[in-house]
């Protein structure tokens, strides 16, 4: 027999977890009494918990694994609320541990004491009160799993006082090994004699492209056919930005350059589209045709409802489409390619004002100028992030984070 916690801190070792960011208080004793005898696992103390929620993010966000934060009933639980939404419109894997007063019997009345399971319940794709300890093996199993799998998102798993200092023989759950589905063949060909019809064919690489390294596939694709493609701004880096048929960043809503170059075309492909974005274009009734490639069906707004949906892993249907394609000889990328080149002419002499204060398109030309190519910045909120969407060159996957989902103040020195 073991108590529970040691078993809590096992499941989650045996889940690849590395660090815990969070705030110890005494609803949360016995895990962490277990996790200071883990090899495996770091505790992270932070100053806040909102600022845990948001390290525990952006680790999900970087590695594709669940990262792991931890804090207290009540107010330590309420300051997770901001972080949980942060994760789950932004897509990114994240586990809250809380604690909670004894459920059998208390000596404490209703002090401190919410409904945090109903709370998180609307900002997260689960949560869950642990009542009895042989169960913790599978309710972080599956925890884990609805965390990771697209769309990933925030998880919540509270802990109350007994439960976790109670004793069991149950033991840790392994990790089950599962792969993305493949998209359908005859949606595939669709989409495929969809472009080779098209005159001014172009890409759109989303949130969901930049999740799921599509970067080696989507280059390939765009090295054959020659379409030119943007990125929302949850999907820059995914390309290298200085690449020839780069058109830009749909940092604004509409009337920018790039905007400009999405009107020209009569066949837009979204890849990994996510309506938590601000649209990067406008669908019109009888305009161009939309093609939505992503893991998940498309959610329908009034400005996007896709006339053809590619459903299944992103890279696998880009490579898929690769294969398929033969390249149109009639068509036309010049006029798009001519906005682009208008947006880097009016944004050089932006760039080399040196004026004081500092000049926004100034500041992200200097910041890019010093970063390294793989060097990553991290983005608070505000209208400068705009600036950073448009002017900064992505070079690399996952190298601009910014918040374009829940777009919170905040999240940009605990994502750094």
């Amino acid at each position: 027999m073991k108590k529970a916690s040691d078993l809590f801190i096992e499941c989650l070792e045996e889940e690849g977890v590395e660090y815990i960011f969070g705030v110890p208080g005494e609803e949360n004793l016995d895990f962490l009494d277990s996790l200071s005898r883990s090899t495996q696992i770091k505790l992270i103390l932070t100053r806040h918990e909102q600022g845990a929620g948001f390290m525990a993010a952006t680790y999900g966000r970087h590695t594709g694994k669940t990262g792991v934060c931890l804090a207290t009933l009540g107010p330590g639980a309420t300051n997770f609320v901001t972080a949980a939404a942060y994760a789950q419109l932004g897509g990114m894997p994240m586990m809250m541990i809380t604690g909670q007063k004894p459920i059998k019997k208390s000596k404490q009345g209703r002090f401190q004491i919410l409904d945090v399971v109903a709370m998180m319940g609307p900002i997260t794709k689960f949560t869950h009160q642990m009542a009895a300890s042989d169960n913790i093996p599978s309710r972080v199993r599956e925890a884990f799993r609805l965390a990771e799998e697209e769309k990933p998102g925030a998880v919540h798993i509270e802990l109350p006082e007994d439960i976790a200092d109670e004793h069991t023989d149950a033991t840790p759950l392994k990790r089950s090994h599962s792969r993305r589905p493949n998209a359908d063949s005859k949606s595939i060909r669709e989409a495929v004699k969809a472009l080779e019809a098209a005159k001014s064919p172009v890409l759109v690489i989303g949130a969901g492209a930049n999740r799921t390294m599509t970067s080696r596939m989507l280059l390939q694709f765009i090295e054959k056919t020659g379409i030119p493609f943007l990125t929302t701004q949850l999907g820059k880096g995914v390309i290298d930005e200085r690449h020839p048929k780069f058109l830009g960043c749909a940092a604004l809503s509409a009337g920018d350059f790039v905007h400009r170059a999405v009107e020209a075309s009569d066949c837009i492909v979204n890849l990994g589209h996510d309506v938590i974005e601000k649209p990067p274009f406008f669908m019109q009734r009888g305009g161009p045709t939309v093609i939505h490639v992503s893991s998940k069906t498309a959610e329908v707004d009034p400005v996007y409802f896709p006339n053809i949906e590619v459903i299944g892993d992103i890279a696998n249907a880009v490579w898929q489409m690769k294969e398929d394609i033969v390249p149109s000889g009639s068509w036309k990328f010049d006029h798009m390619l001519k906005f682009r080149q208008g947006e880097v002419d009016h944004t050089k002499p932006l760039a080399e004002d040196a004026r004081f204060p500092i000049f926004p398109p100034h500041l992200v030309q200097s910041i890019r100028d010093a970063m390294p190519d793989d060097g990553i910045i991290c983005l608070d909120n505000g209208v400068y992030k705009i600036w950073f969407a448009r002017g900064y060159t992505a070079y690399r996957p996952n190298t601009v984070l910014l918040d374009n989902a829940l777009a919170t103040m905040g999240a940009g020195l605990p994502s750094a």
